[in-house]
């Protein structure tokens, strides 16, 4: 499929040797998607659905692309055995969204055979993921498969990465009294928020929904910054919970934390922003490192059984970046260069095995 006019998806800046890219279409319920399967040398392609109502089919194209490469590496780096997937469907949620849609798109997936397993993110929420899994038995993150909602386990995994963080930093992982931005207050953002708040941290909170911010004035007594503004915030630890691609050359020099360390997907806009931030000086927890409670809460989980072991895994999060700071430090790299590295020799000793 041609993305623009002369060019082909093979063409594409954030094409990465995906092994397959499947563009959906359902007429009768409107459905628009795109499946992009990055890498299943460690197993099945796990990735969740998104939906945005993105300006054109390019730009769905590169969030999908992105977006998948960043799960083949999470599921590396979580020690799982699953492989890099995630689906985009095209349209807004708030009001293009229904059953009939979540179905269709549940169709498409089963027609992939278990090459990829999907899940829950940005505008969809675990009800359209049930939709979904009544047509295909390679949807996660329902009643039926476990836990349900993910976005529980992706929190604690963020707050732990930011203890790691502070501890790497300053020497204490103690958060009372240190000022944390959440950027971005959906189900990630909130059970984030709650914690810190609980932990005696002080919040500085944004999100393009009204009713979210006075709320969350309510229930934490947080301040309230504009959602372009909440990078410029000084504090200690800035958490970006929304969209990614906010850390660029632009907004880097302004942001007011010497932390970065939030839930959000594909922080970066350019390969290029990891180092800028180590050379501002900025701890960065790589987003796909941090944020992967998720995904372990979806891969570990079993129907009927407790989060236990979830939880112990998601634990985890803390002494990975731990291990990862100290490495960046000892070899003098950025740390998303760190973690790459780390995943792709997961990767690349299975690659061998299976030659073999």
């Amino acid at each position: 499929m041609s993305v623009e006019h002369g060019s082909t998806v093979f063409d594409h800046p954030a094409f990465d040797d995906h092994e397959q890219v499947m563009f959906c279409r359902d007429a009768a319920s409107g459905l628009k998607a795109i499946i992009a399967i990055h890498d299943s040398r460690l197993g099945p392609a796990l990735g969740g659905c998104r939906m945005w109502a993105y300006d054109t089919a390019a730009d769905a194209l590169t969030d999908a692309l992105r977006l998948s490469r960043g799960m083949t590496y999470k599921n590396a780096l979580a020690g799982l055995d699953l492989g890099g997937g995630k689906a985009v469907i095209i349209g807004d949620p708030g009001s293009r969204k229904t059953p009939e849609l979540m179905a269709a798109f549940g169709r498409h997936v089963e027609a992939l055979s278990g090459r990829y397993i999907t899940a829950e993110d940005v505008g969809i929420c675990t009800e359209d993921i049930e939709h979904a899994a009544r047509e295909t038995a390679h949807a996660r993150g329902t009643a039926a498969t476990g836990l349900g909602d993910p976005s529980p386990y992706t929190a604690l995994g963020v707050f732990e990465g930011i203890r790691a963080a502070l501890a790497h930093r300053h020497g204490t992982d103690r958060l009372a009294g240190r000022r944390v931005v959440v950027q971005g207050l959906g189900n990630v953002g909130w059970h984030l928020a709650e914690r810190l708040h609980a932990d005696g941290a002080e919040l500085v909170v944004a999100d393009i929904r009204r009713d979210t911010v006075k709320r969350a004035q309510a229930t934490f007594g947080a301040t309230v910054v504009a959602a372009g503004e909440a990078h410029r915030v000084e504090a200690d630890v800035f958490a970006p919970c929304a969209l990614g691609a906010g850390l660029s050359a632009r907004t880097i020099p302004e942001l007011g934390a010497p932390i970065v360390a939030g839930a959000a997907n594909n922080q970066l806009a350019t390969d290029e922003d990891d180092r800028r931030l180590s050379e501002h000086g900025i701890l960065y927890a790589p987003d796909y490192a941090i944020n992967a409670g998720g995904v372990i809460s979806i891969a570990l989980a079993t129907p009927g059984g407790t989060d236990e072991a979830v939880v112990s895994k998601v634990m985890e999060i803390r002494t990975t970046l731990s291990s990862l700071f100290a490495r960046a430090d000892s070899e003098k790299r950025p740390t998303g260069e760190i973690a790459d590295r780390i995943a792709r020799e997961r990767l690349e000793r299975t690659g061998t095995k299976r030659a073999a």
